[in-house]
C-alpha cells in the first residue's frame, strides 16, 4: 500500500510531473522541447525529471527522455481520468445533487466525454419556459434526437415549426407524456406525426432522466435532483464528444421504446 501511495503522489502532486508524463506519451522529447512545452527553465524541470526517473516512469536515452513501460501504462490511463475530474469539477454542485441512476454504466464510464459543459440556470421569472439558447440551437440543427419524461406545452408548437423545415426529428417520450399529448393536445400530436421526417417513440421503462436533446449543433441534458423537487437546470455542450455520448444514450433509451403508430385521440 505504501508503494501505491508514493506512486500516486509522484504522478499527481506535481503539475509539472503530470504534464511531463502526458507530453512524453506520444514520443521521446528533448529537454528543449520539454522546456518549451512547460514554459519553464531547466533548473525547475530537472528535479521533476529526476523524481520520475527514480520512480521508474521516465528514462533518459542520449539527449531525449522517454517513458518506461510502466510510465506508458500510467500515461495512457491519465487523460480519461483527468478529463473525468475536470467534467465533474466544472459543475460539481450540479453532479453532486443529481440522480445519476438513469445514466447507464457504460456511459458513466465515459462521462469524461462531456467536456466543456455549461450550466444553464433559468431565470426565476421564466422557470417553466424553454431555454432561449436551447430553442435557438434547435432552429439551426439539421437533425434532432430528443427524450423527455415530462410534458412541456411548447413541444406542441416548437417541433412542428422545426419539422416544416425538413429537419429529421426523433423523439422518445415517456408513456405519461404520450397519454397527455393524446388527451389534451391530440390535434397537435396528429399534426406532428403526419410529418414524414418525424418519428415518435413511447418509452416504457423507469425514466430516471428528466430530458436530453442531441443534434449536430449541441447536446443538452437535464437530470432530476436527488431531492423530491424538480430544478430545471441543464448542462449544455457543443463538443463533438458530447454529441457522440448523447447519441449513444438515445440509442440505449430506444431499446426500451416502441414507435407510436396509433394516433387515436383520447
Amino acid at each position: 500500500m505504501a508503494e501505491k501511495i508514493k506512486l500516486t503522489e509522484l504522478v499527481f502532486l506535481s503539475e509539472k510531473r503530470k504534464k511531463l508524463l502526458l507530453f512524453l506519451k506520444d514520443k521521446p522529447r528533448t529537454m528543449a522541447e520539454i522546456q518549451e512545452h512547460l514554459s519553464s527553465v531547466p533548473v525547475s524541470i530537472l528535479p521533476q525529471v529526476k523524481k520520475l526517473k527514480e520512480g521508474k516512469l521516465v528514462v533518459q536515452k542520449g539527449h531525449a527522455y522517454e517513458l518506461t513501460l510502466l510510465g506508458m501504462i500510467i500515461a495512457d490511463k491519465m487523460p480519461p481520468f483527468l478529463d473525468t475530474l475536470d467534467v465533474l469539477e466544472q459543475n460539481f454542485d450540479y453532479w453532486a445533487k443529481r440522480d445519476l441512476e438513469g445514466i447507464p454504466p457504460f456511459l458513466s464510464k465515459r462521462i469524461f466525454e462531456l467536456k466543456g459543459c455549461k450550466l444553464i440556470v433559468p431565470d426565476v421569472s421564466h422557470m417553466f419556459e424553454l431555454s432561449p439558447e436551447f430553442v435557438d440551437r434547435l432552429h439551426i440543427s439539421t437533425h434532432i434526437l430528443g427524450f423527455s419524461s415530462y410534458f412541456h406545452p411548447s413541444f406542441t408548437t416548437l417541433y412542428p415549426e422545426i419539422a416544416k423545415k425538413g429537419v429529421e426529428i426523433s423523439l422518445i417520450l415517456a408513456d405519461p407524456v404520450i397519454q397527455r399529448f393524446k388527451k389534451d393536445y391530440g390535434e397537435e400530436l396528429l399534426t406532428l406525426m403526419n410529418f414524414e421526417n418525424v418519428s415518435i417513440f413511447a418509452f416504457h421503462g423507469d425514466a430516471r432522466i428528466a430530458d436530453f436533446t442531441v443534434t449536430d449543433t449541441f447536446f443538452l441534458i437535464t437530470l432530476f435532483s436527488r431531492d423530491k423537487y424538480f430544478e430545471h437546470e441543464s448542462l449544455i455542450s457543443i463538443e463533438p464528444e458530447a454529441f457522440k455520448w448523447g447519441t449513444d444514450l438515445f440509442s440505449y433509451m430506444l431499446k426500451e421504446a416502441t414507435r407510436v403508430t396509433d394516433v387515436q385521440v383520447l
